[in-house]
């Protein structure tokens, strides 16, 4: 009897979110997206040197040798699909999740199995629409080595595995910031003393940075179009406060055509998903 062949890999299980929902308001648009979706997938699969073993459906199974890969793979391929799906009305946006996994998987021809592969497809189940969700192997992996954020969301029964499963969330979407590292003492009683000296500095700045990261995802699920509107009409303001201050505002009129194509996109688009959302009368 042949032995059965053993490797460490880090295996990442990715599907669509809503499949279902997808296919039934258009199959023909839903499935050539998830080709071109597929064909992004496969092209960033190979620059971080992974295999794709497996696809059905909506599902899909990558295989990688370094763990480091496996996760900057998954995220920039979140990154380029919520880019693509910017351009789309909110009903055909396409968003994956993703599970990855570090652990000891059997071998036989192309294909893989074992728990490994097993607790990946579970951690893709558990993960937001558009995110990422890692075992405690992998986040062990990564969590010092990578200019990433993570979110620990403690421990997950699934299904199949018999103890639960620690999972961590990478953060997406420019919230990336390494979490800070209580490994200094000092330095964390010197940043609670200041905050506990100026508690309404710290409201007032937390307060600003949740509107600019407010207004941030609000620019990028819009349409390219609204983006560059948007960016323009920024552009004069800064220009207008470099070169006259707040005494002159004079950027309001090379901003006028384009505030006009922002004002015309959103009645438009607003009448339009009215028309769609509307059922049809019948005779």
């Amino acid at each position: 009897m042949q032995r059965v062949k053993r490797r460490l890999s880090a295996i990442m299980c990715a599907d669509v979110a809503q499949y279902s929902k997808l296919m039934e308001r258009d199959e023909d648009g839903t499935l050539d997206r998830l080709r071109a979706y597929r064909d992004v997938m496969s092209s960033l699969t190979d620059r971080h040197n992974g295999r794709i073993v497996n696809t059905w459906g909506d599902a899909v199974i990558i295989e990688f040798a370094s763990v480091i890969e496996a996760v900057q793979c998954a995220v920039e391929i979140q990154n380029e699909l919520s880019l693509r799906n910017a351009d789309l009305p909110e009903m055909n946006r396409m968003d994956f999740r993703i599970g990855i996994n570090l652990g000891d998987i059997m071998v036989e021809g192309d294909d893989i199995y074992g728990d490994g592969v097993n607790v990946a497809a579970r951690l893709q189940e558990l993960a937001p629409r558009g995110g990422i969700m890692l075992s405690q192997s992998v986040y062990d992996q990564v969590k010092a080595k990578v200019a990433l954020g993570f979110e620990p969301l403690g421990p997950q029964a699934v299904k199949n595995v018999s103890e639960p499963v620690e999972t961590y969330s990478v953060r997406l979407g420019g919230r990336n910031a390494p979490a800070a590292i209580a490994d200094d003492p000092e330095k964390n009683e010197q940043e609670e003393a200041s905050t506990s000296a100026h508690p309404e500095w710290d409201k007032d700045t937390r307060a600003v940075a949740n509107g600019f990261e407010q207004a941030r995802r609000w620019l990028r699920v819009q349409p390219r179009r609204v983006r560059t509107c948007v960016v323009l009409i920024g552009f004069f303001f800064v220009l207008n406060l470099l070169t006259s201050g707040l005494s002159t505002l004079w950027f309001v009129w090379p901003s006028l055509p384009f505030a006009f194509l922002l004002v015309w996109h959103f009645i438009v688009g607003r009448r339009n998903g009215a028309v769609e959302e509307s059922p049809p009368q019948g005779k």
